[in-house]
């Protein structure tokens, strides 16, 4: 299988870097936000850990919170 590129023509080409920066800040601030949210997960879920009536909801709060950070990452 071929992955032929379609060449931009050049006067859109500003219009393609422009779009291009955008998306990667939005990428960015994408991930940046899984990160926090999976390590407010990963508190929230210890923190209930160490009540034994709510550890059945912390534990997997805090896995999904550790996932979450490690989907972020990579």
């Amino acid at each position: 299988m071929d992955s032929h590129r379609k060449r931009t023509p050049i006067l859109l080409l500003p219009f393609v870097i422009v779009w291009s920066l955008f998306s990667f800040f939005l990428r960015l601030t994408g991930r940046i936000v899984a990160a926090i949210l999976g390590l407010v997960f990963m508190i929230i879920g210890i923190a209930l850990s160490v009540s034994v009536v709510a550890a059945p909801i912390g534990i997997p709060l805090a896995i999904f919170g550790f996932l979450l950070m490690l989907r972020s990452i990579f």
